[in-house]
């Protein structure tokens, strides 16, 4: 099985992050799909959205041992990049600043 990078911080989910090309995205639906992985929380970003050098889109998963296991099996049989630690931190980073950025925005909404 391959390994996979996981990463937990504190009581916070394990997650994996996958660097997917442009040309390949479509094939994330095989992923997605499978009954284990639908269940973890998945996101994915362009690399434009999140001022990273590249054509490609990150895929994270975030969730179960067992999710993510599964995910990285399918993940590797469809020839997606997994990201290394330092880049897999600067990934999330980047996506938590976001989704951050989108909630304090709703917060807005509602004042």
């Amino acid at each position: 099985m391959p390994h996979c990078y996981t990463r937990t911080i504190g009581d916070k989910m394990t997650y994996v992050i996958f660097e997917i090309k442009k040309e390949d995205t479509i094939k994330i639906n095989n992923i997605v799909k499978d009954d284990l992985v639908s269940r973890q929380s998945i996101t994915t970003r362009d690399a434009n959205s999140l001022d990273v050098k590249g054509d490609a889109t990150y895929l994270k998963i975030e969730g179960s041992k067992e999710g993510l296991k599964k995910a990285g099996v399918m993940a590797k049989e469809l020839g997606f990049k997994k990201l290394t630690d330092k880049k897999a931190k600067e990934v999330n980073k980047k996506i938590e600043a976001q989704d951050d950025s989108a909630a304090t925005g709703m917060g807005m909404i509602f004042d």
